[in-house]
């Protein structure tokens, strides 16, 4: 309560209210009502209590959509489309921002609040945070679910799993430094993972995420490669499974995404190293691939520019793993994407500033990618990868969140780093590229004091 109060406040004084969910009519030039699907031109979506209600061609009336009255949004010279979607982002963190340990807890949903925000604004609709500290992306989601600060529908892990001494876990400080820190989802043997997904579960996680293998920018020289044994991860699938959530595993290494293959994981985060009898293997079990190559762009992919880029000042040994990575990530996109592996949109927004997203659709055109299959890569795909059902279409029936482009990025995939029209949910949060001013709905009065 305290913290969702300080939200409040925050937000409250820093943006007065977006338009509230209404009957809407949204005149498109163009109309991408389904990735994989041709787009429409001049239709109507025909939009309800936050809800698409119908598709007409044309441009509809109020009363030819059967509406008594309705709000009209002229977007009949722009390419207009469901929102996008990130399955690998990390809302409470920030690129180059100093560490959390020299700030109050609560800092954190702070920090995220804002990320979300410029998300949001950068046309992604759903977002999938997949680690952060203690409750505060749990809170940021519920906040947002609420209505009492802007941006996109949040499903969140919380506290990855870990096991000791692993990418999540506390390394690189004095022992009673480390004894003094939390070690939530740190866990080792299969019981005592079992026991971290319950855990992961009750403090509410949406996704199970798991540290499979070490970390490109952990601060010790561990490989990148398997660090939980093939029991202990089959113990974190099942027991994700059994409580009807998706497990997904970050993964550098070929051994430790082939053990996570083996476990029955949904899918594999990053994936650098996998080699084509890995990405055969995930083919055949409908295993997904979130590739996340943005990042590798954005810090550099050749040893002179990593060491003059935004990682330069990294620990030695963690600027050697990612100078190691060179190219990589676009040769496995391109790889995977030949062979026929899934691949859904996942960013692990943070390594690069927040709201530079949409970068990643331009990489998956590089790597062989057709516009429409980047696109649905970060709709529909990134949909069915991450178990989401209300969103990547704009079907009647699904949630109205919509986004809109001066030009269609079918024709120039680089229209998506420009959206000048983003809603969700019913609500528009931005029209002709200006963001519409935000206020959280009004507390309930308080009961009145006992005589």
């Amino acid at each position: 309560m305290i913290l969702r109060s300080i939200l409040t406040a925050i937000v409250a004084l820093a943006l007065p209210a977006a338009a509230a969910a209404e009957a809407v009519l949204v005149h498109a030039g163009q109309l991408l009502v389904q990735p994989g699907e041709a787009p429409l031109r001049q239709a109507t979506l025909v939009i309800d209590d936050g809800t698409v209600r119908a598709v007409r061609p044309g441009f509809a009336t109020p009363a030819e959509a059967g509406l008594p009255a309705a709000r009209v949004i002229d977007l009949s010279r722009a390419f207009v489309m469901p929102g996008f979607i990130d399955l690998h982002v990390h809302l409470a963190s920030f690129a180059g921002g100093e560490s959390y340990l020299r700030k109050p807890s609560d800092y954190a949903a702070l920090r995220a609040a804002a990320n979300a925000r410029t998300t949001l604004m950068a046309g992604f609709t759903t977002v999938c945070d997949l680690g952060s500290i203690g409750y505060a992306v749990l809170a940021l989601r519920d906040a947002i679910r609420d209505g009492i600060v802007p941006g996109p529908r949040i499903l969140a892990s919380g506290d990855p799993i870990s096991p000791t001494a692993g990418h999540s876990d506390n390394h690189g400080y004095r022992e009673e430094v480390m004894a003094a820190l939390p070690r939530r989802g740190v866990c080792d043997g299969a019981d005592d993972c079992r026991r971290a997904v319950r855990e992961a579960v009750r403090r509410g996680a949406d996704v199970i995420k798991v540290m499979a293998s070490g970390g490109t920018l952990d601060e010790s020289d561990a490989p990148t490669d398997q660090q939980f044994s093939d029991a202990e991860l089959i113990a974190i699938a099942e027991t994700a499974h059994a409580f009807g959530r998706k497990v997904t595993a970050h993964a550098h290494g070929k051994g430790a995404i082939d053990a996570c293959i083996r476990a029955g994981f949904d899918s594999i985060e990053h994936g650098m190293w996998a080699d084509a009898e890995t990405l055969r293997q995930m083919k055949a079990k409908g295993v997904w691939l979130i590739p996340t190559v943005y990042p590798i762009t954005y810090v550099g992919t050749t040893p002179e520019q990593v060491r003059a880029g935004p990682l330069r000042n990294l620990p030695p040994v963690s600027l050697a793993k990612v100078i190691a990575l060179g190219d990589q990530p676009k040769k496995l996109v391109r790889q995977a994407q030949a062979m026929g592996v899934k691949i859904a949109l996942g960013t692990d927004a943070s390594i690069y500033p927040h709201g530079q997203n949409a970068h990643e659709f331009l990489e998956y055109v590089e790597a062989g990618m057709t516009p429409m299959q980047a696109l649905e890569a970060g709709t529909t795909r990134a949909a069915e990868a991450g178990g989401i059902k209300g969103a990547g279409s704009l079907r009647p029936g699904m949630p109205a969140d919509v986004v809109a482009m001066a030009r269609s990025p079918l024709d120039d995939m680089a229209a998506v780093l420009d959206v000048a029209f983003v809603m969700r949910g019913g609500t528009v949060y931005k029209m002709d590229g200006r963001e519409i001013p935000f206020m959280p709905p009004a507390s309930p009065a308080a009961p009145a004091a006992p005589h």
